[in-house]
Parts: C-alpha cells; sequence; structure tokens
C-alpha cells in the first residue's frame, strides 16, 4: 500500500504534466475558405487530431471555391477548374473516399490558333501527331518531355514525406526538400530561359508552350519556371473529372468530417493568451450581425492579398505584426456561350468539316485563351458530343469579359452567354518573395503554396502540409518539422 501512494502520485503529475503540455488536442479549429483547400485541410485536420475536435470552416460565398458549375438549358457544366492529371494522388484518394466517379471520357481533337492560322492540328493517329510535332519543332517536344518529367518525379516526393508526417513552414523550406536548389532557382526564371538552356526552341515555346500556359494561368512564358512546368505537366498524360461536378469533392469532404459549416465573411484574427497558450479570436459577419468564437488553431484558406475582398481580414495583437500577402492574381473570365460557332474565323467556311472541340491560342489573338466544346457534368452513356455545324454549349476563357463584337467573331449567333470571372492564379513574377504556412504559432495560411504553383492538386498538397504542421506544432515533435535531407530519412524509415 505504501508503495501505491508514490505510483499513483507520480501518475497524478504525469497527467498533469501531459495536459499542461499541450498533448490534450485541441478542442476548436477554425478554417477560414471551403473551396478545395478549406476542404482538404478540414479533413486532414480531423484525420490527424481525432473525431472529437470541433472544425467550423468560414465560407462566405458558396462551398467549392474555384471548384463551380454553371447551368445552361437545365444542364450543369463546369466554370471553375475543369480536369485534374492523372499523378493528382489526394484528389484520386479523395474521390475514392467519398464514393464519387470518374466523369466519361467524350474524346475531342484539339488544335492551336495563332490568330490567323492553325499552327498546329491534332489528329486522330498518335504516331502522326508525334510525327507532326517531330516536322514542325524537331526533338524540342522530346527535351520539353524529359524537363516536365524530371522536375515531376521530384515533386512527387512529397506525397512519401506527408505519409511519414513531415511539414514544411514555409514554401522555400518545402521546395528545397523537394528538388534542392533547383527548385527555388526555377521560381527566379522564367520558363522561356529554362527551356531555351536544354535545347527547345524559340519557336516550340512561342507556339505550343506558351498556348498551355496561356489556357492554364493565362500568363506567358515569361512566367517562373516552376509553376509552369506544374502547368506544363497537366498538359501531358491522362486527364480525369468528376462526374456531377468536380466541386463534390469538396462539399463531400466537408459532410464527412462532419465539419460545422458558417456561411460568413471573417474579417479579423485576433490573438490572445490564456496560460501560455495562444488562442485566437476569429471576428465574423453574416446577415445577422457581427460575432466572434475562440479557436485552439486557425487556418487561413483563401487568398490574402490586395485585389481580393477577403483582404478585409485584418490580424490584430500580433507582435510582430502580420502584413498582408501583397502581390496580384491574374484574372479569368469563363463565358458560357450556348449557340453556333464561326467557324469561317478558322478557316473553316462549312462548318460541318470543322474537326475540332478544344482551340488553344498563342499570344494572338490576344481576346480569348481558349474555346472549348464542353460537356456537362453528367454524362448518360448515350450522350454524344454535338457536331460542329449544331448549336453547342462553348467554354470560353479570356481575360477580361468578352464584348459584344467579340462574341460575334467567335460565334454565328447564340442564345445565351453566362459568365464567371475568378481571381483565378497569383499573377508570378509579380511578388518577389513566398509567404510562410506559418504566421503564428497555431495560426497558418494555406494559399502560400500557391505563389509558386496553382492547381487543385497543389492546393490538396498545401492542405496536408498545413494539417501536419499544425498537428507537429501542437504536440511539439519538432523533428518531423523542415528537416533537411528527407529522402535519406525516409529511406531509412521503410
Amino acid at each position: 500500500m505504501a508503495r501505491a501512494a508514490p505510483l499513483l502520485a507520480a501518475l497524478t503529475a504525469l497527467l498533469a504534466a501531459a495536459a499542461a503540455g499541450g498533448d490534450v488536442p485541441p478542442g476548436k479549429i477554425a478554417v477560414v475558405g471551403a473551396g478545395i483547400g478549406g476542404s482538404a485541410v478540414a479533413h486532414f485536420l480531423q484525420q490527424h487530431f481525432g473525431p472529437r475536435v470541433q472544425i467550423d470552416v468560414y465560407e462566405k460565398g458558396t462551398v467549392g471555391g474555384r471548384l463551380a458549375t454553371i447551368s445552361v438549358n437545365k444542364q450543369h457544366y463546369e466554370s471553375g477548374a475543369a480536369s485534374f492529371h492523372s499523378l493528382s494522388l489526394h484528389m484520386q484518394d479523395f474521390v475514392k473516399l467519398l464514393g464519387l466517379r470518374h466523369r466519361r471520357e467524350v474524346v475531342g481533337r484539339s488544335a492551336i490558333f495563332g490568330g490567323e492560322h492553325f499552327v498546329l492540328e491534332e489528329t486522330d493517329w498518335y504516331l502522326l501527331n508525334l510525327f507532326r510535332l517531330w516536322w514542325h519543332y524537331g526533338i524540342s517536344f522530346l527535351r520539353l518531355q524529359m524537363w516536365v518529367e524530371e522536375v515531376m518525379e521530384k515533386f512527387m516526393r512529397i506525397y512519401k514525406y506527408q505519409a511519414h508526417g513531415y511539414a514544411f513552414s514555409g514554401v522555400e523550406e518545402l521546395l528545397y526538400s523537394l528538388g534542392e536548389a533547383t527548385f527555388v532557382n526555377m521560381t527566379q526564371h522564367s520558363v522561356a530561359e529554362s527551356l531555351l538552356q536544354v535545347g527547345v526552341t524559340q519557336r516550340f515555346i512561342d507556339d505550343v508552350v506558351s498556348a498551355v500556359l496561356r489556357a492554364s494561368y493565362g500568363q506567358s512564358a515569361a512566367m517562373p519556371a516552376f509553376a509552369g512546368a506544374m502547368s506544363l505537366a497537366g498538359a501531358q498524360g491522362s486527364l480525369w473529372s468528376v462526374e456531377g461536378g468536380n466541386k463534390l469533392v469538396c462539399s463531400g469532404l466537408l459532410k464527412l468530417t462532419k465539419a460545422n459549416v458558417i456561411h460568413a465573411a471573417v474579417t479579423s484574427v485576433t490573438l490572445h493568451s490564456t496560460e501560455g497558450k495562444a488562442l485566437y479570436q476569429v471576428a465574423y459577419e453574416n446577415e445577422v450581425g457581427n460575432s466572434s468564437e475562440f479557436y485552439d488553431i486557425v487556418v487561413i484558406a483563401t487568398p490574402l492579398h490586395l485585389d481580393n475582398s477577403s483582404s478585409n481580414l485584418t490580424f490584430a495583437g500580433f507582435h510582430p505584426p502580420i502584413d498582408h500577402v501583397q502581390g496580384s492574381f491574374q484574372p479569368t473570365v469563363i463565358s458560357l456561350v450556348h449557340g453556333y460557332l464561326n467557324s469561317s474565323y478558322f478557316g473553316f467556311p462549312d462548318p460541318k468539316l470543322f474537326p475540332f472541340a478544344n482551340i488553344l491560342t498563342t499570344d494572338f489573338p490576344s481576346f480569348f485563351c481558349t474555346l472549348d466544346n464542353i460537356c456537362p457534368v453528367n454524362i448518360s452513356a448515350s450522350f454524344r458530343r454535338k457536331q460542329p455545324q449544331e448549336a453547342a454549349v462553348w467554354r470560353v476563357q479570356s481575360p477580361k469579359p468578352l464584348f459584344r463584337t467579340q462574341l460575334k467573331t467567335l460565334f454565328r449567333s447564340y442564345y445565351s452567354v453566362q459568365m464567371a470571372e475568378w481571381q483565378a492564379h497569383p499573377l508570378y513574377g509579380s511578388r518577389p518573395t513566398f509567404p510562410r504556412f506559418a504566421l503564428h504559432d497555431q495560426l497558418f495560411y494555406l494559399n502560400a503554396l500557391e505563389w509558386a504553383a496553382s492547381s487543385v492538386e497543389v492546393m490538396a498538397v498545401a492542405a496536408k502540409n498545413v494539417a501536419l504542421l499544425a498537428y507537429n506544432r501542437w504536440y511539439q515533435d519538432l523533428d518531423k518539422i523542415d528537416q533537411k535531407d528527407l529522402m535519406h530519412k525516409v529511406k531509412t524509415e521503410l
């Protein structure tokens, strides 16, 4: 009995120390933004901290963010991110986890339009397409492919690091761990510079590379090489999308997580301290009025930049103060036009002979970037793509809203035009330094990573990183944060 008393006292002291030391999971977590980043980070946070943690997700608009649809004639079409690459491993996992399905692919031919004529046309024969690329551009397309594959092989290391629980507090640390100085240097040199160095011709860059970058980012080959490589990777290999709409991934993850979605605009995050621990007060406003809640962890999963209304979000009580992430975003306008294509503009007077479903553009013409004959998000077994002479739903991507004269240039006539305008991607090169994921002890900025590269999968990677970073910081597992030579560490762990 005498031995039991000291043992009981020691156990009580151990439990008290554990509680004081942060071994108790957080009570409440706030996520600001319900796009793919916010939805994914809510899922990953619950995965790591357990189902008892309360996760509040604030969203002033609709769930899905830049994953969205527009209805035309009672059918829904993608107006945001339209497809994902086969190497998007987190997105693939989400689809399996949620029981969603890949949408049936309806094949269509592509071409690149140079303002007066097509500079490159795809055929139905793979070998003929390769021959045409070689005939026009020599082995530039092979050199491009090797360059992109080398970048992607290094980037794919992130999934192994994350599977082992490693996280990074800043974008530069993450990039360095994947590609060492090469990746960091790629953020400071243009796509054109990097490709010329590996023997890709200027003509191939002007005709093909520029068209792909305009289609994905609305920007030119003067953009940084790292973001460009990630975009060019998306142009190779198979693409897929979600049956019923890509935004179902966001709503599905939030439902699975049992997150409490609060439809309100967050106006400020204020730092308070209690018993030596950070506590964050999140103030918000909605139709009812103004209110606030306290949280142990806060994740900002929406862009913080000057030309976005979320820049109304302020930070108070932090020393040193938290600066707003300054930089501009590239506006992208998506117009869904239900009408008859003006095939004569593209050199086909007879619309029945127009063979292309997807048109990319070089830097000319400047008023639109891509033109696609698109399919609805629900495709029946009997569905067929509209023929060129029929009225179809076309998706036009442009840097600015289209004028009536520009619509008349692209279409003989049309029944309807519906538009969505996005602050889609950072204007690369407008920000000299990268923001950090960790803004404070338990305050994180998920969208920091899109200043290196921007895509749905990149946001999912950032979400996993932030969830791991919050978890490792909460439990003071500092050996899992910003570690050097991770490839060696991961191999030894295996």
